[in-house]
C-alpha cells in the first residue's frame, strides 16, 4: 500500500479529486519555483547538518511528486530532483503528520521497500513535516545517512525547531509572491486609467510631461520643446483662452487649477482632456511651480465605469481623498479591511473617522505626499479596532490623494517569527561555540559560563544566573548578566547572597530536586517573599523580576548545576518555545561541563599512572642527574615518553631516553615493558649501548611486544688515566631518537649524532646498530630529551632543535634543575602539545 493510499486526503488523485489534496498540490506547484535556489533555505540546511552532525539535510516539497528544493550534502543534480511518492520517505513523514524516526531503514517496514532504501542511499532517516501558516503540511525537512543511527530526543527536538524555521520561510515566500502579484496588478490598473502628470517650472518656464501626457497631446519626446506654448498650440482655439486663464488664476492665487478642454491632434482628431493641478510657492509666497495631471475624458461615462470596475476588482484596498481630506471613493476591499460601509465613509474626514491616524505615520506620509507631489510608500501599524500592519502607497492626484494599502499583518508575523527562530538558533550555536572552548580548569569553566550568561539576555530574559554544583555537592553561583549594564553589579551582588538565604521550596531547589524545567509566573511570591529581611531581599526587589524559568544542568545522570533566567513585568511569562530553547542550551552546557570534568579526572589518572612508571634518578659521586617529565597540556591520554638512569657495578653511569609511538594506555604499557627490559639488559657490565639496543630489539620480537619506539643510550665511563686527566668518555648509540646534546666547559655544544640515522626499535631486529665515543672534560653537561620539546604543530624539528641549542648555550650557567625548568619554559611558552621527558647529567670536578 502506498503512502497515497494510506492517507488519501493528502495526495492528489487519491479519493478526493479537486478537494484538499488538489489544493495542496496547487500550493506546492506555485511554491516550488520560489523555493528552488533559496539562499535562506540553503543556510538552514547548512545549519541543520552542523547542529545534528550529519552529512545530508534536505528540504522537500510533496505534491504530485517529491521535489528537493534545497539541501546540503546532496549529490550533483540533487536540488530540483523529483521522486515518485511511492519511493518518497518525506511523503511518509507528511502522511504521518509528525516526526518520522527511522533508525535502520532496511529493517523498518514503513520504508524498507522504497527505492532509496533498497539502493543503500538511505540507511537511517529523520524527517519533520513542514507546516505553513495555514496549518497545511507541504513537505518535510529531513536528515539521513547511509548507515543506521539512533536518533535522540534532542535530535528530534532540534530538527523540529529547524523545521519550524523552514516552514516559516516557505510561508513567507508564498506571502511575498502573492503580495508582489497584487502590487503588479494595481500598477497595471493605474496605467490602464491613462493618467499623465506635468511639472511646470514658473521660474525657468520649463514644462515637463511624462510619456502618458505626451501621448494624450499627440507629441513624441523629440517633438515636444517643453514650453507652455507647445501646450497652448495643441489646445482647441475655442478653449485656449479660458484654459490659459485658469492656469494664470492658479498662479496668481497660489491655488489650484482645474479645467476641462479639448485638444486637436496632428491627425485632426479632437480629444477631451481634464487637467488639474496646484501651484507651489517659495518662501516669499510667490508661485514658482505648478504641478498636476491630465487624463482623457472623451468617453467620460465609459471611462468612469471602466476605472470603477478595475478598482473594484483589485485585491488591494483603495480609497481617494479630496483636498479637504474627505473620502470620495472607497473600493470593496477597502470597505472590508477598514470595517466600515462606503456609505459611512464617503464625505467623511479621514482624521475624524480614524482618529488614531492623527499624529501617526499615516498622517505624516499623507500630508507629505499632498505637499510635495511625490508618491509615499511606507509600512505602519494601526491600533484597534483595525489592529493590523499595512503597507501603504499614497500619491497625489488633481483632486487630492489616492491611497492603496495591503494588510501585511500575517507577513509581518511570519517575518517576526522567522527572526525569532533565527535568533534562537543563533543563540544555541553561540552557546555551543562558547562551551566548546577548552575547559581544562575550573577557571576555564567559569569563563565559558560567564559568556553563556551574557548570551542568554536579552533573547530569553532580562537577567540570568548560572549555578555550578561542585564535586563535593556544594552549590556556587558563578556567572551572571543583565541586559542593562548598570544593573549587572546588582545581579552579581544578589547571586553572592541568595544561595545562603533560599528556602528548600525555592524554585531553583525544586528544579534541582525534580530534575525538570520549572516556569515561575510570579517569582516574587515564589522566592522573593521567602527571603529574610536585609540586603538580599532589598537587592531582589530592586531587580524587580516578575517571572522566571529555571532548570538543572544534567548529563549522564549527574546534576552539574542550574540555569535561572528572569523577566520583568513588561515581558510575557516564558512560553513553550522559550522553554525548548532553554532546555537545548542547558543540555549543551551540561554535556560540555560533564565532558570537561571527565577529562580532568582522566588527565589526573593518566598523569599519575605515567609518573608511577618513572623513578627518581641516582646521584653518582661527583655527578648530578636531573630528570623532568611533563604531560601535554591539551590531551588526557597516557603517553609513551620515558627516561631512566642507573650506575653499573663498574661505576659507569647509564642515561636512557625513549619514546613509544602512540598516546594511550597501550603505549604506556609498552613503555613500561621496554623500560624494564632495557634496564635488565643494560645493567650488566660489559655491554655497550649498541649491544643493549640490539638485544632489546630481539627481546621485543621474541616477546611479541608489538610496538615501535625510539631510544638513545649514553654511557659515561672513566678509566684511572682519564680520572687523573680530569676527563670522561661518553659512549652512545641511537635508535631513531633526537640526538643528545653535550655542552663542553668552554661553551661549545656538540650534537651526539652518528654519520647516519638508525632505525627505531621494533622495525627490524636484525638491523646493525653502531655506537660512538667522545671525550668530555669535567664540568660538561649532557642533555637527553624527547621530541615534544623541539617539535609540534607550530614548530618544525629543525627549527626546534636550533632553538634548543641557542637556549642551552644561553642558560647553561644555571644550576642543573633550574636549567631544565628554564628550557621547558623557553621552548614551549604556550604550553606543551606533546609529552616531554628530559634527563640531564652534569659532571662536577673530582677531588
Amino acid at each position: 500500500m502506498t503512502a497515497a493510499e494510506r492517507s488519501p486526503g493528502l495526495f492528489p488523485g487519491a479519493a478526493d479529486p479537486g478537494g484538499r489534496g488538489a489544493d495542496r498540490t496547487e500550493q506546492v506547484r506555485r511554491l516550488v519555483p520560489e523555493a528552488l535556489g533559496s539562499r535562506n533555505l540553503q543556510r538552514l540546511t547548512d545549519l541543520t547538518t552542523r547542529l545534528l552532525d550529519c552529512d545530508i539535510a534536505q528540504v522537500s516539497l510533496v505534491g504530485e511528486v517529491q521535489t528537493a528544493v534545497a539541501g546540503t550534502g546532496l549529490p550533483p543534480g540533487g536540488i530540483g530532483a523529483r521522486l515518485p511518492l511511492a519511493d518518497s520517505l518525506c511523503a511518509v513523514a507528511v502522511a504521518a503528520g509528525g516526526p518520522l524516526v527511522v533508525r535502520d531503514a532496511a529493517r523498518d517496514p514503513r520504508v524498507s521497500e522504497r527505492a532509496p532504501v533498497r539502493s543503500g542511499e538511505i540507511g537511517s532517516y529523520l524527517g519533520i513535516p513542514l507546516v505553513t501558516g495555514e496549518g497545511e503540511a507541504l513537505g518535510a525537512l529531513c536528515v539521513y545517512g547511509t548507515e543506521a543511527r539512533d536518533w535522540t530526543e534532542r535530535d528530534i527536538a532540534l530538527l523540529r525547531q529547524l523545521a519550524d524555521s523552514v516552514g516559516t520561510e516557505l510561508h513567507l515566500m508564498a506571502l511575498t509572491a502573492e503580495y508582489e502579484a497584487h502590487r503588479l496588478r494595481f500598477e497595471l490598473a493605474i496605467d490602464a486609467a491613462g493618467i499623465g502628470s506635468f511639472d511646470w517650472n514658473l521660474v525657468t518656464g520649463r514644462l515637463l510631461w511624462d510619456d502618458r501626457l505626451l501621448s494624450l497631446f499627440g507629441y513624441d519626446r523629440a517633438g515636444f520643446d517643453e514650453s507652455i506654448d507647445a501646450f497652448a498650440a495643441r489646445v482647441h482655439p475655442d478653449d485656449r483662452e479660458r484654459t490659459l486663464e485658469a492656469l494664470q488664476a492658479a498662479i496668481d492665487t497660489v491655488g489650484s487649477y482645474d479645467a476641462e478642454y479639448r485638444v486637436v491632434l496632428p491627425s485632426g482628431e479632437t480629444r477631451w482632456i481634464r487637467g488639474s493641478g496646484r501651484a507651489v510657492a517659495d518662501d516669499q509666497g510667490t508661485a514658482v511651480r505648478l504641478l498636476g495631471a491630465g487624463y482623457d475624458t472623451t468617453p467620460q461615462r465609459q471611462e468612469d465605469v471602466r476605472i470603477a470596475r478595475l478598482l473594484e476588482a483589485m485585491k488591494a484596498s483603495f480609497f481617494s481623498l479630496d483636498r479637504d481630506w474627505r473620502f470620495t471613493y472607497v473600493n470593496a476591499e477597502a470597505e472590508r479591511v477598514l470595517g466600515a460601509r462606503r456609505e459611512e465613509l464617503l464625505g467623511g474626514v479621514v482624521w475624524e473617522l480614524f482618529p488614531a491616524a492623527v499624529g501617526s505615520d499615516f498622517e505624516r506620509h499623507y500630508r507629505t505626499a499632498a505637499a510635495t507631489g511625490r508618491e509615499q510608500m511606507f509600512e505602519a501599524y494601526y491600533p484597534a479596532p483595525l489592529d493590523a500592519w499595512f503597507e501603504v502607497r499614497a500619491w497625489p492626484t488633481p483632486d487630492g490623494l489616492s491611497v492603496s494599502f495591503l494588510d501585511v499583518t500575517e507577513r509581518r508575523a511570519a517575518e517576526d517569527h522567522a527572526r525569532r527562530s533565527a535568533a534562537r538558533l543563533a543563540l544555541v550555536a553561540h552557546t555551543t561555540t562558547a562551551m566548546s572552548a577548552a575547559l581544562g580548569t575550573l577557571e576555564d569553566e567559569e569563563a565559558a559560563l560567564r559568556r553563556v550568561a551574557e548570551l542568554l539576555v536579552p533573547e530569553l530574559g532580562d537577567w540570568s544566573i548560572l549555578t555550578l554544583v561542585d564535586e563535593d555537592g556544594r552549590m556556587r553561583d558563578v556567572a551572571t548578566s543583565h541586559r542593562d549594564p548598570q544593573q549587572r553589579d546588582l545581579v552579581a551582588r544578589y547571586a553572592a547572597l541568595r544561595l545562603a538565604s533560599l528556602q528548600p521550596g525555592a524554585p531553583i531547589m525544586r528544579a534541582l530536586a525534580s530534575g525538570q524545567v520549572l516556569v515561575v509566573p510570579d517569582v516574587g511570591a515564589a522566592a522573593g517573599s521567602t527571603l529574610p529581611a536585609g540586603e538580599v531581599s532589598d537587592v531582589f526587589w530592586r531587580l524587580a523580576p516578575q517571572s522566571a524559568v529555571t532548570l538543572p544542568l544534567s548529563a549522564r545522570g549527574r546534576t552539574l548545576g542550574a540555569v535561572s533566567i528572569y523577566r520583568s513585568a513588561d515581558r510575557p511569562v516564558p512560553g513553550d518555545e522559550d522553554v525548548a530553547t532553554v532546555r537545548d542550551v542547558a543540555g549543551r552546557m551540561a554535556l560540555a561541563l560533564d565532558n570537561a570534568r571527565l577529562y580532568r579526572q582522566q588527565r589526573r589518572l593518566a598523569e599519575g599512572l605515567q609518573r608511577s612508571l618513572l623513578t627518581a634518578p641516582p646521584q653518582p659521586d661527583h655527578s648530578e642527574i636531573v630528570v623532568r617529565y611533563h604531560p601535554a597540556m591539551a590531551v588526557a591520554e597516557v603517553g609513551g615518553d620515558w627516561y631512566d638512569a642507573w650506575v653499573q657495578a663498574s661505576g659507569a653511569t647509564v642515561l636512557v631516553i625513549g619514546d613509544v609511538v602512540g598516546h594511550d594506555t597501550e603505549a604506556a604499557a609498552a613503555m613500561g615493558q621496554l623500560r624494564g627490559m632495557l634496564r635488565g639488559i643494560g645493567f650488566r657490565d660489559g655491554l655497550g649501548p649498541a649491544t643493549v639496543l640490539t638485544d632489546l630489539d630481539g627481546a621485543m620480537q621474541s616477546l611479541q611486544v608489538g610496538t615501535l619506539a625510539t631510544a638513545a643510550i649514553v654511557r659515561v665511563e672513566q678509566t684511572a688515566e682519564e680520572r687523573a686527566a680530569g676527563v670522561n668518555r661518553l659512549r652512545w648509540s641511537n635508535a631513531g631518537h633526537p640526538p643528545p646534546l653535550v655542552v663542553h666547559p668552554d661553551g661549545r655544544i656538540e650534537e651526539l649524532a652518528g654519520q647516519r640515522a638508525e632505525l627505531m626499535l621494533g622495525v627490524d631486529p636484525a638491523t646493525r646498530r653502531t655506537e660512538t665515543e667522545t671525550t668530555v672534560a669535567r664540568g660538561a653537561t649532557v642533555l637527553l630529551y624527547t621530541d615534544g620539546l623541539v617539535e609540534g604543530r607550530d614548530l618544525s624539528l629543525d627549527e626546534g632543535t636550533a632553538r634548543l641549542t641557542a637556549a642551552l648555550a644561553e642558560l647553561v650557567g644555571l644550576p642543573l634543575p633550574e636549567l631544565c625548568d628554564a628550557l621547558l619554559l623557553r621552548l614551549r611558552p604556550e604550553g606543551l602539545q606533546d609529552d616531554v621527558a628530559i634527563v640531564a647529567l652534569r659532571l662536577h670536578p673530582q677531588d
